[in-house]
């Protein structure tokens, strides 16, 4: 019952206030330390949910708040109790449960609302994630403050232990009488308000660069620069390097040193700061952990792109042109000679001088071993054959920056088409088209409305590479209102002669070619229909056999009188004895 009457006299002390417009409980952005006479010392910070994003846009009440006497420093003695702090808490986990799921349910006509929101949902998952913590540690109750709460309200002085706190409340009310304090429900509000009447700073929560789009294109001018200056690269152009950029197993061993290594860093950094930005929900750490598990995998069975696994002996390892297999003792190699033995040893790496039985003995105890397994001061001192367990690791670290890389590729496969396309786009005008186009850009709604609203098309023509149907009189030159069926291509549809035609060559009809036991040859050109390619097929087959050359008939003898006969007659003849 104590604890009963006190939460009852507790909820008439927060009716008075209330009607003081002055709240008990500390703001939302309020941290504390305790003081030796069980209140608080509470300090004003920006640890809110407005203030755990970087952004004002996600602080309004922060922002909005009258300043702090400077010469209090904001600092004061108020009564919060450990329990006050747990109902805090809940509060603030039910408001951002809320918060989160109107959010998610709000529509976003644009990708700007659609990254801010992402964003917002994120700042309030980690919030979610920091106030779940704190309470978890209150009801862990550690260092045993709860516990002293819980005795000093329920036990028989609990009315005294009341009026005191009471008492400091009013004191500290009556030094700071213009001390503002902003509810919690205020704050979640002013977040709403930003939300539905976003101002010109909450609609840029995120920083992008001009070529990116917000979000929408990929910008990998820096890292295209870094490449066409790595030793040995391609030249080739920023739209071809956009489509072949993720093909790191095309590139030689030998070309990755040191410099591709650190390519490959300033790649897979903005690949991953880009992710964050464009999908800030999601988990890279996971990922990381996923990637690794499977890089794992594929390295110990080498089937890792552009990593195969070295052969187990060492000599295979290291491509040296003497097969140790065959000697039984480094007596025998010895027999080989000094010269022979140098170059199966530099092959290896190893140390070739000596005499020829260190040099036959040295080579003779690399024999089913690998280079790892071998002893480094039998290997030379160069650079390169000086550590090859360090060579292995350094490649190993290299194929797991191309493991990420590969990860990341693929999670935005949707912007790297869209920046494909958009540079293509770019690179098919002209230069004054370019000028006329940056001055008359329009507005990222204006686009957005554009590409979702319905395009007109009653003709059902294609469309061209601006996403709209092509000129009626272009669409009958090209004959593309004649439709070709195949049933080899499982009745795909093929509009216009042009492509028809070009079909012929092109996998999806080499495939069903192929799941038909039948050659995709010039024989078949123009065939669509199954049954007349088996039977085509058929013909070809008998017409084969029958020119194909008989050596019982065709194949010619000669006896010993001179007479030219066919090996079947030439065999009756020999068998009977008439030759």
């Amino acid at each position: 019952m104590g604890i009963y009457r006190y939460l009852v006299l507790l909820c008439c002390v927060f009716a008075a206030r209330r009607r003081r417009n002055v709240s008990v409980g500390l703001p939302a952005g309020v941290s504390e330390r305790r003081t030796g006479t069980g209140g608080r010392v509470v300090t004003r910070a920006s640890a809110s949910l407005a203030g755990f994003s970087s952004s004002a846009a996600l602080s309004p009440v922060t922002a909005r708040s009258p300043p702090v006497n400077p010469g209090i420093r904001a600092i004061y003695l108020i009564m919060e109790t450990i329990l006050e702090q747990q109902r805090r808490y809940h509060e603030e986990l039910e408001r951002l449960m809320d918060a989160k799921t109107k959010e998610m349910l709000h529509k976003k006509t644009t990708l700007r609302d659609q990254i801010n929101s992402d964003h917002r949902i994120r700042a309030m998952l980690d919030r979610h994630m920091e106030v779940s913590g704190n309470l978890r540690d209150s009801y862990d109750d550690k260092d045993g403050m709860r516990k002293e709460e819980l005795s000093a309200i329920s036990g028989p002085n609990e009315f005294a232990e009341f009026y005191n706190r009471l008492k400091q409340i009013k004191e500290f009310h009556r030094k700071h009488p213009n001390e503002i304090c902003v509810p919690m429900s205020v704050e979640f509000e002013e977040l709403v308000k930003a939300r539905d009447n976003p101002s010109e700073e909450a609609q840029n929560l995120v920083e992008f660069t001009d070529e990116e789009g917000y979000g929408r294109y990929l910008d990998l001018h820096d890292c295209y620069l870094k490449y066409i200056n790595l030793k040995g690269a391609e030249k080739l152009e920023y739209i071809s390097y956009l489509s072949s950029f993720d093909q790191l197993f095309d590139i030689s061993k030998d070309r990755k040193n040191a410099e591709y290594k650190k390519y490959l860093e300033m790649l897979l950094e903005y690949l991953q700061d880009y992710t964050d930005r464009v999908k800030p929900l999601l988990d890279q750490n996971e990922l990381y952990g996923k990637v690794l598990v499977e890089f794992e995998k594929k390295w110990e069975n080498g089937t890792f792109p552009g990593w195969p696994k070295e052969a187990s002996s060492a000599l295979t390892h290291a491509g040296a042109h003497l097969d140790l297999s065959a000697f039984s003792s480094w007596e025998e190699l010895a027999s080989l000679g000094l010269d022979r033995l140098k170059s199966a040893l530099m092959a290896l790496g190893l140390k070739c001088g000596g005499t020829l039985e260190e040099r036959a003995q040295r080579l003779f105890s690399t024999k089913g071993k690998s280079l790892e397994s071998l002893d480094p001061s039998l290997f030379a001192k160069n650079p390169k054959a000086k550590g090859p367990k360090k060579d292995t690791e350094r490649n190993k670290e290299i194929a797991f920056l191309e493991a990420q890389i590969y990860e990341y590729v693929e999670i935005l496969g949707e912007q790297r088409q869209l920046t494909h396309e958009n540079v293509q786009r770019k690179q098919a005008r002209t230069g004054e088209e370019r000028e006329e186009d940056d001055e008359e850009q329009p507005s990222e709604s204006e686009s957005e409305d554009e590409d979702n609203e319905i395009i007109y098309n009653p003709k059902n023509l294609p469309l061209g590479w601006d996403g709209k149907p092509i000129p009626y009189w272009l669409y009958k030159l090209h004959g593309l209102n004649i439709n070709y069926n195949c049933e080899i291509c499982g009745n795909y549809t093929y509009r216009g002669p042009k492509a028809f035609q070009r079909h012929f060559a092109e996998w999806r009809h080499a495939h069903g070619m192929r799941c038909l036991g039948i050659p995709n040859t010039a024989h078949f050109a123009n065939v669509t229909q199954i049954e007349d390619a088996v039977s085509l097929w058929s013909k070809l087959k008998s017409q084969k056999a029958s020119e194909r050359w008989q050596p019982d008939t065709e194949e010619e003898y000669e006896d010993s009188s001179g007479n030219v006969v066919n090996k079947k007659t030439y065999e009756d003849l020999k068998r009977q004895g008439l030759l």
